[in-house]
């Protein structure tokens, strides 16, 4: 017995009992299983609470074997897109291959999808997701796709890979993974600590200052792709980066050929080296080189990618030597709970080549456990850390900072676009000087205009509505506050009852006169009338700045 299988099958019947309301349109069971097992799964794969996950579903008639699909920041022109798509096996006994004729279906998806001049028959919701993606194509942006399978068996079977590799897409910008039942576990789990053995080549260095240590020396790699072997990517759980896989990191493609080439014995000066954390280290200090270094709860708080690429190109071949390649190692002895701001500090300032999720990082920071106090005092739990549990009136951190962005501090477009920074570069802008009656207000604009944006009607009737709901959550919070003749400043614990208490009686006529004033903004911008104007083109209306100009925004 699969006892992954059985855990994950209880996740998602409970996932169905708990929120009746996500399942209205799904009458049969099954299907409702599957639904929550997508769920489940893409939740687990981006590391994002459900509620997140059910915001990116396309499943249904015309969904062209796409059930989910995820459109990330761009970043330096590129732009990446997350395809999913799912098969649950109610049958539990049985492993089968992921169907071959599924993994020809998503082929075909990505063909289409990136390709603006295909006509394609979809449902409303992937709809306005390709025109989205279509559009950003069209202003000289580059997708860089992952099809991700996930079922609860096995991954595609070799007629599935021919199909893959006669597709001849190219190796850098598409990539299939296979996700299954025992990723999530892994997911979900909670992590044990690693106390390890560490090999250092030839001398090292240990120096003591500031109450900390730090050990430097040389590792060979195959110690390290041994250590990710064993404890996979529990050993990057502070590592704020994930992998983005070989194909699709041209970093990670570098250090693979290096590794290949016949200068691998260089690697070590031409790589950055590996960064870790413990609790504890201890050697034989008598020694002067070849120590074994005891280390208690170990973590890669970077060079997570580096580790990753190495364990995957030594597995991928068996025959090369490299008994004398070796990467450079920092050892940093900071208990975590002792030092934790330090911690932050140091993974924040050691992943700085690529765009990060400071999520998690920024959690433990005074200025969120504060938050979470005061959000929880006016009757709201807020998630300072991403979970994949699904709890009723919960304010997941993330949304929350979407939502300040866009209403209080007035920059929708980059809140919607650069996601990935509100919890870096813009990460002060957003926080400070925030309480938690401003923050739950902004949410609840927030989650009302995503719920508008979502009725079919209002999107015949209003084309606009589909990409505008961060542009119309910003209106909405001036027009309340103007109704009640406060300063954002004056929003506080004292009056948020009173403030709640008029939005929920009038957010139908706040979400009226934004309307009426982001259509008139859209009719000065297309003069021709906004309404004539094709789905992808109105869409990069919402990417700028200039339309906030119109509106006469001042931030």
């Amino acid at each position: 017995m699969d006892l992954n299988k059985h855990i994950v099958d209880q996740r998602i019947r409970k996932i169905v009992e708990e929120n009746p309301e996500w399942f209205t349109y799904e009458k049969d069971d099954e299907i409702k299983l599957s639904k929550a097992f997508v769920l489940l799964s893409v939740a687990s794969y981006l590391g994002i609470e459900l509620s997140e996950a059910l915001s990116l579903m396309t499943e249904g008639g015309n969904d062209s074997g796409v059930d989910s699909i995820f459109v990330g920041d761009t970043v330096n022109f590129d732009f990446q897109v997350i395809i999913f798509q799912a098969k649950y096996k109610r049958t539990l006994e049985n492993d089968s291959n992921y169907p071959a004729n599924s993994v020809l279906r998503v082929i075909d998806a990505v063909k289409s999808i990136f390709d603006p001049s295909r006509n394609m028959q979809l449902n409303n919701e992937l709809k306005l997701k390709v025109e989205e993606i279509r559009s950003l194509i069209s202003d000289g942006f580059i997708p860089v796709v992952k099809a991700v399978l996930i079922n609860n068996g096995l991954p595609w079977s070799e007629e599935g890979q021919k199909h893959i590799e006669n597709a001849h897409f190219p190796p850098d910008q598409v990539a299939f993974e296979h996700y299954n039942h025992k990723n999530i576990i892994e997911h979900l789990k909670t992590k044990e600590k690693i106390n390890e053995t560490i090999s250092i080549v030839g001398k090292g260095i240990v120096e003591e200052f500031n109450f900390k240590r730090v050990l430097i020396g040389k590792v060979n790699v195959a110690h390290i792709a041994n250590l990710m072997d064993r404890y996979g990517d529990s050993l990057l759980e502070r590592n704020i980066r994930k992998f983005l896989g070989l194909r699709l990191n041209r970093v990670n493609e570098n250090i693979r050929k290096t590794l290949l080439e016949d200068k691998r014995n260089n690697f070590y000066f031409y790589n950055n080296g590996i960064t870790m954390v413990c609790d504890n280290f201890r050697y034989n200090a008598l020694g002067t080189e070849n120590w074994q270094i005891k280390v208690e709860d170990i973590q890669i708080i970077n060079g997570g990618q580096t580790c990753k690429t190495i364990q995957q190109t030594l597995n991928d071949n068996p025959s090369v030597d490299f008994s004398n390649v070796f990467v450079l190692l920092r050892l940093y002895e900071i208990a975590e709970d002792a030092d934790d701001e330090l911690l932050t500090d140091i993974t924040i300032a050691t992943n700085s080549q690529n765009p990060v999720d400071l999520r998690d990082l920024r959690a433990n920071e005074k200025l969120q456990r504060d938050l979470e106090i005061a959000v929880q005092e006016l009757g709201y739990a807020y998630r300072r850390k991403r979970d994949s549990v699904s709890v009723a009136d919960a304010i997941p951190s993330s949304v929350a900072a979407e939502a300040v962005y866009t209403i209080w501090r007035k920059k929708p477009h980059l809140a919607k676009f650069r996601r990935s920074e509100l919890f870096g570069k813009f990460y002060y802008e957003v926080f400070e000087n925030l309480n938690a009656a401003q923050l739950v207000t902004a949410v609840l604009i927030f989650r009302y205009c995503d719920n508008q944006r979502k009725k079919e009607k209002l999107q015949i009737k209003y084309p606009h509505i589909a990409y505008s709901n961060y542009f119309l959550s910003m209106l909405m919070g001036q027009e309340l506050l103007k109704e009640l003749q406060v300063r954002i400043t004056e929003l506080t614990h004292r009056n948020f009852e009173e403030v709640k208490a008029y939005f929920e009686n009038h957010k139908d006529e706040l979400y009226d006169k934004a309307n009426k004033q982001l259509i008139a903004a859209l009719n000065k911008l297309y003069q021709e009338g906004y309404q004539t104007v094709e789905l992808r083109r109105l869409s990069s209306s919402f990417r700028r700045g200039d339309l906030l100009q119109i509106l006469g925004i001042q931030y």
